[in-house]
């Protein structure tokens, strides 16, 4: 699962989007009417408004774990799996040709196929595998240095919960659990993050992984390339694209791997370009300087205008949030929530307050034309999987004086228009990404809502990477976007498990949550068993409040007539995006 910039604003990235890259339907040649793919060209594809690309070494830390950082990684470090549309492995476009897990759910078998290979002309190797395993425990540490930890602990099982990793031969590894674990939550959550890394380029400190020094030395250099583009590691690559250049907040500028075993990109080169608001961006597609773009929700009543573009409505697994900071009770004042609010936060009946204070079909019509979907858990009913739960209900419906009488009725009361009660008021920041009218839109209903029940919060508009960077102790209630689940299977344990692990950073506990996650871990017979398990832990998701819900917001794109497969190729359960089947025609 990656942090993902509302936006909703951005609606080609949500409708092309990838963060494990796969494809909407399966590979082919041709287009239909269009004809045949052409090679050549250069498409500018835009990114939503003040996202930077700041963080390219293929295994993220937490401040820097974003959709558009992960879309960059996978041009040019190919995933071991590859995900359809349906959420369904393709193994034909895959590094890994087989997973064989025993009946026990402990050990998981991979047979990775032959034939990539690094463009330093190396094979992509289960060494390779074992050098990115060695780092993912290292970077997991409660010891790894600054920027670290990884992202990824705490989620399927990683690091702790593995046994051993070990190397069957050169295209062969195993994965043995400590526990047995559901199968198909580890392929998704655990196994994926077993992406190859050449050994050969980033083992800087080689022969010394082993020791307690060599380990802290490689993780701080690895720590100092991940945000230098320039770094020349990230030429040897196995994926379908090579980074040719990189300047923040302007472009970065890909052109195909030669060396790629996979499709061959058709695109001579594929430019993101960096926009400081959705205006300039709109501005961009009608003076035809950007080929791939999106339509800001405040500009959906001029669709039509932008001549010579085609437009589109889509979704993407994932869901927007607004979260609020409980974190309390740890040893360094920076990693607490400031001013005392986590005692404020941390009373499920304050949650509930604020969240019949959030209206979301006015924030739905307002925001995003009534296209959005007014959300009542964390798995969305578009677009539609299994993993959706028809069954859930709205809990807490926008009802302000409700909200406010639940405050009154827990010893609050009104002064001034502020619910105060000894000592404390309800009176917050809440800091929300900027660059989208919409968000905008979102967080000033938001706070009327909440003035409705004497709530008063502050609103402070920030870079989505900032608001990504605040520690604890920077900030009260954040907007910063939400979730995209990335083709992970959706479940709890990064999010709501562990308070500062992963991507719970609001600092959420629950020993029932806990129990619920735990659940949705352990093998099943069936997938019906296993569903049900998914859906109790959602329910109580939708119970309890860790974050509170917003609407999630459609993705509007407009591509120019003459690219093609953007949309074709798109993946709403992945969210990532496949641009070497994305090709131009001359006319």
């Amino acid at each position: 699962m990656k942090r993902n910039k509302v936006a909703l604003a951005s609606g080609l990235l949500i409708a092309s989007s990838l963060a494990l890259a796969g494809c909407g339907s399966s590979p082919s040649t041709t287009t239909g009417s269009v004809g045949k793919p052409q090679y050549g060209g250069t498409l500018v594809m835009a990114l939503p408004p003040a996202t930077n690309i700041n963080w390219y070494f293929p295994l993220m830390n937490g401040l820097d774990d974003s959709l558009y950082n992960a879309w960059v990684q996978n041009m040019m470090y190919k995933p071991l799996l590859t995900l359809n549309a349906n959420g369904s492995i393709n193994y034909s476009r895959s590094i890994a040709s087989k997973i064989t897990p025993n009946a026990a759910g402990t050990q998981f078998t991979v047979t990775m196929n032959p034939k990539y290979q690094w463009s330093n002309g190396h094979p992509v190797t289960a060494q390779d595998v074992l050098f990115t395993w060695k780092i993912i425990q290292g970077a997991s540490a409660s010891t790894a240095p600054t920027p670290w930890p990884y992202v990824g602990a705490g989620t399927g099982d990683i690091p702790t919960g593995v046994q051993s990793v070990v190397a069957n031969g050169q295209h062969s590894f195993t994965v043995t659990l400590k526990q047995p674990a559901n199968q198909e939550w580890f392929i998704y959550n655990g196994l994926t993050d077993f992406i190859p890394l050449p050994k050969s380029v980033f083992d800087h400190y080689q022969g010394q992984l082993g020791t307690a020094a060599g380990m802290k030395n490689e993780l701080t250099w690895l720590g100092q390339i991940a945000t230098k583009p320039t770094s020349p590691a990230y030429q040897v690559v196995d994926g379908p694209f090579k980074l040719v250049s990189a300047t923040p907040s302007q472009n970065w500028v890909f052109k195909p791997n030669p060396a790629y075993k996979g499709h061959k990109p058709y695109l001579s080169k594929l430019i993101f370009q960096f926009e400081t608001t959705s205006q300039a961006e709109f501005a961009a597609l009608k003076t035809g300087t950007v080929q791939a773009g999106y339509l800001p929700s405040s500009l959906y009543k001029q669709r039509n205008s932008v001549k010579g573009y085609k437009f589109a409505v889509s979704y993407a697994l994932g869901y927007d949030d607004t979260i609020v900071n409980m974190n309390t009770g740890h040893s360094k004042s920076s990693n607490n929530a400031p001013n005392g609010v986590a005692s404020i936060f941390n009373h499920l009946y304050v949650r509930q307050a604020l969240q019949y204070g959030i209206n979301q079909p006015a924030i739905n019509t307002a925001a995003y034309q009534g296209n959005g979907i007014v959300e009542n858990g964390i798995v969305l009913s578009k677009p539609r999987t299994i993993f959706y739960n028809p069954n859930l209900k709205m809990n807490y419906p926008y009802n302000p004086a409700k909200g406010k009488a639940l405050l009154k009725a827990h010893g609050w009361s009104e002064v001034g228009g502020v619910m105060q009660k000894n000592g404390q008021k309800m009176s917050f920041t809440l800091d929300y990404s900027s660059g989208s009218k919409s968000t905008v839109q979102e967080v000033t209903l938001m706070q009327e809502g909440w003035a409705k029940e004497g709530i008063q919060v502050k609103l402070i508009p920030q870079p989505f990477s900032t608001i990504v960077g605040l520690t604890n102790n920077q900030w009260q209630m954040e907007d910063y976007g939400g979730i995209s689940w990335s083709g992970s299977y959706p479940t709890g344990g990064g999010l709501f498990g562990t308070p500062g692990v992963g991507l719970d950073s609001q600092g959420y506990s629950s020993k029932t949550m806990t129990k619920l996650i735990n659940a949705t871990h352990q093998p099943y017979a069936t997938q019906a068993q296993s569903l049900k398990a998914l859906y109790n832990f959602q329910a109580y998701v939708s119970k309890d409040l860790p974050i509170l819900f917003v609407p999630y917001g459609a993705g509007y794109a407009l591509n120019a007539n003459n690219v093609h497969n953007v949309m074709k190729y798109s993946n709403p359960f992945t969210q990532g995006i496949s641009p070497q089947y994305w090709w131009e025609s001359k006319n």
